[in-house]
């Protein structure tokens, strides 16, 4: 089920964001094989069997340093039509399975590559994170108190930033494939997508509407009707009433008093403004508050941490969390209207489908032995 089926996709075990791009595949249908090495499992990220990453993959183990192991791999590469990988560059080169070996053995697959600086560039080859990533394109810095950037989660570099751009890559490849029939690499660099992700606010800022300054713009918590207030009981709402109608209909729901409406975007006024909010905001309960605006046009919701937006009733209607395994988790998306996706199956330990995905895929017994005693399947 779901609008990949059919599709095949070989992800070679990593941490963050391929994981997840992985992820994506995999709810919308395609036949995701993760090659781990089962002995050696990555100390950083969770085992494969309670990682929410690797729900509705299939898990083989195989040690691709080992030759047999290495041709099982590229074997496996003649069936795909996309393999993806997240190695510092040069790495898969230097393992055996670099994109011209497996478009040697498939010059139709859609070879994916994630790296948080690139495949070049003076950066390339040197460690980093998130958070590093993020720093040189603009996002790290508009993030935060005026003081102060603030560490986000790693949400805007490694899944927006790598994640996506590399599933949106790998989505273009196959489509273009349709046309040329031949397959290509996609450099998936975090720099490159959080980068893009900046886009609005170049122009914003040629139209005069945002500048470098933290908590001085429109979307930074610069104006008082566009960010997070504290409630009687120390929880949040979150205020986001830009437009004139609907900043008049949080003054008057709030009841505070209407002359602040005509002072929406008078900066000399956002003090005593964002005072007005502040000290109002604290009469009430979070509860009691979005009681009084959920369903409004005013743009206020309560702020809820990630296990209390399972229960809320919006997110119920929709079936926006679903349950695998006993572990609540969001669902896939997002939703289609012919190609309904299937509910992921539980994430696999590492390695424990081997034999069959190879048997699905071609390999005889005989194969499967040999590779067993040539230690290839860690």
């Amino acid at each position: 089920m779901g609008p990949l089926t059919g599709i095949k996709i070989i992800e070679m075990k990593g941490i963050g964001p391929g994981p997840y791009a992985g992820q994506i595949l995999a709810d919308l249908g395609a036949e995701v094989i993760v090659v781990e090495r089962a002995s050696k499992p990555n100390s950083i990220a969770p085992p494969s069997a309670l990682d929410v990453n690797s729900r509705g993959k299939k898990s083989i183990a195989l040690d691709v340093r080992k030759p047999e192991g290495l041709n099982a791999l590229l074997t496996l590469v003649e069936k795909a039509d996309v393999i993806f990988e997240g190695n510092r560059p040069g790495a898969a080169e230097r393992l055996g399975f670099g994109p011209d070996e497996c478009l040697a053995r498939n010059p139709k697959i859609i070879y994916g590559r994630m790296t948080g600086w690139g495949q070049t560039g003076p950066l390339a080859h040197a460690a980093g994170h998130d958070y590093n990533y993020i720093s040189l394109t603009g996002a790290a810095a508009a993030i935060g108190t005026h003081n102060n950037p603030t560490v986000p989660l790693n949400l805007v570099g490694d899944y927006a930033g790598g994640s996506l751009f590399l599933v949106i890559g790998i989505l273009s490849a196959l489509l273009e494939l349709k046309q040329s029939g031949k397959g290509q690499v996609i450099d998936t660099a975090i720099t490159d997508g959080s980068a893009h992700l900046m886009s609005m606010f170049y122009s914003l800022n040629q139209l005069g509407f945002w500048n470098t300054s933290r908590e001085r713009n429109l979307l930074d918590g610069g104006v008082p009707y566009y960010g997070a207030y504290e409630t009687a009981d120390g929880h949040h709402v979150s205020v986001g009433a830009i437009e004139p109608q609907f900043f008049a209909e949080l003054i008057h729901k709030a009841g505070m008093p209407d002359d602040l409406i005509q002072h929406q975007n008078n900066p000399e006024k956002w003090a005593e403004i964002k005072h007005t909010f502040t000290t109002t905001f604290k009469t009430k309960t979070r509860a009691q508050w979005v009681d009084i605006f959920e369903g409004s046009d005013a743009c206020v919701a309560g702020i809820l941490n990630f296990q209390e937006a399972i229960n809320h009733p919006h997110n119920k209607a929709r079936a926006t969390y679903i349950e695998v395994n006993g572990v609540q988790q969001p669902a896939p998306a997002p939703k289609f209207s012919r190609s309904q996706c299937a509910l992921p199956a539980a994430p696999s330990a590492e390695g424990a489908d081997t034999h069959a995905v190879l048997t699905a895929w071609g390999f005889d017994t005989a194969s499967i032995t040999a590779l067993e005693k040539a230690g290839a399947l860690s």
